[in-house]
């Protein structure tokens, strides 16, 4: 049974300031209290009220909803154990922006109008505030969970973002993800027959960069479905390239790591042109190594060195280089699509197929993307949708290599 004490400061300033103190009877038999009341009743209410909710069986501790934020979501991340990848981008969302606003912050302390307008004046990307506030309703969920809070006060709400964050999303410049096909065989001849078939099946059969670089000579294969049969890429793992953590979250060494997809859309067989088939498999029987796209000692490549060895200087160009040591020398390249990245060679493949009509039930299928709605669950891809997007992108080649007056892509083709 709650009952109330009498307290009389005698600090200096306080001297002499009556207040009360409550005690109640916790779950497990021990004694709980709380300090700070103006009045008996008071007290006596809060103490009583702590006890009904106790027989009800939704009591959280107090002592508990004051755990500070950067606490609980340590203890959460420890807890927690998704992909490499996802738990380094939650590291990293709450190093550079979370816990410098939230650290000292109790649970209880939290809402949403004060966690909304600090997303709002985050200065990074809308789409990265964004995540933040997902990442701390996850962590408030799991204080929930764990009889931490009674409700996680950031649960299903939307953010409404400012006139300003508004206009600069619409303002965003979407139309260099993508290259012209002719661009993209200028590009594949630069890099080479190997790095320059990645950036072919990219953007023809639309791999995401950590995909392409897990697809070995075994992924090579075959779709069969009645009469109708072609060439195919078995796409079921992706390299990961990530920066571990303990479980406190000290940082460890980038690693390069094999995962399964991440999701049941990405697991798929990707239908490949004739022309990308017959230069994959002209490919496989030559090259040495088991992954398909490689460095040159067979190695998986770091997107950033992949990006600043091959990407960079293929599509925005470089000055003639003298001979050095190991190199001979090398010729000037003039820009063909400055910014290009592999990114925009996967954009480049989906523009493709909405280029060419590709139904939607086949073209979220071959991108690896979940449809959303009811037609998802009623639409397939037929035979004849395949062969007609198989055509399309055929003629997308085959016209791009009659602009360029090109008979092959290389000579060693």
């Amino acid at each position: 049974m709650a009952y109330a004490e009498k307290r009389v400061s005698t600090a200096k300033g306080n001297k002499g300031k009556v207040s009360w103190r409550v005690k109640y009877k916790k779950p497990d038999g021990s004694e709980g209290s709380e300090s700070g009341f103006p009045t008996k009743k008071t007290a006596l209410d809060w103490g009583r009220a702590q006890e009904a909710a106790i027989r009800a069986g939704r009591w959280v501790d107090p002592d508990l909803m004051r755990k500070p934020f950067g606490e609980w979501a340590r203890q959460w991340m420890a807890a927690k154990s998704p992909r490499g990848r996802t738990t380094g981008t939650r590291w990293e969302r709450l190093e550079r922006h979370i816990l410098p606003r939230w650290e000292n912050t109790p649970l209880m302390g939290i809402t949403w109008f004060d966690a909304e307008t600090w997303a709002n004046s985050l200065e990074c990307d809308d789409s990265t505030a964004t995540q933040c506030l997902t990442i701390m309703s996850m962590i408030l969920t799991g204080a929930v969970d764990a009889k931490h809070l009674l409700v996680n006060p950031l649960a299903g709400r939307r953010r409404s973002r400012t006139a300003a964050a508004k206009a600069v999303v619409h303002q965003k410049d979407h139309t260099k993800l993508w290259a012209a096909p002719e661009v993209v065989l200028q590009l594949a001849r630069r890099a080479g027959p190997r790095n320059g078939l990645h950036i072919l099946t990219t953007a023809f059969a639309g791999p995401r960069w950590g995909e392409g670089l897990a697809l070995r000579k075994t992924s090579l294969g075959e779709r069969r479905e009645g009469s109708f049969a072609c060439p195919v890429l078995h796409i079921t793992e992706e390299v990961a390239e990530y920066q571990p953590r303990t479980p406190e979250g000290k940082k460890l060494p980038v690693v390069l790591v094999l995962e399964p997809v991440k999701t049941a859309e990405s697991r798929r067989d990707a239908d490949l042109p004739p022309f990308l088939a017959d230069l994959l498999w002209a490919h496989a029987e030559t090259h040495p190594f088991e992954w398909l796209f490689c460095t040159a000692s067979g190695k998986w490549w770091r997107r950033g060195n992949f990006g600043r060895q091959i990407m960079r200087p293929v599509a925005d160009g470089r000055p003639a280089l003298a001979a050095s040591r190991g190199h001979a020398p090398r010729e000037e390249w003039e820009p063909i699509m400055p910014g290009m990245t592999m990114r925009a060679a996967r954009h480049t493949h989906d523009t493709y197929q909405d280029q060419i009509g590709v139904k939607p039930a086949l073209a979220f299928e071959q991108a690896g993307h979940k449809r959303p709605g009811i037609k998802a669950v009623y639409q397939h891809p037929t035979p004849a949708m395949r062969r007609a997007r198989l055509e399309g992108l055929q003629e997308i080649f085959e016209g791009a290599m009659r602009n360029l007056g090109w008979s092959r892509i290389w000579d060693e083709s």
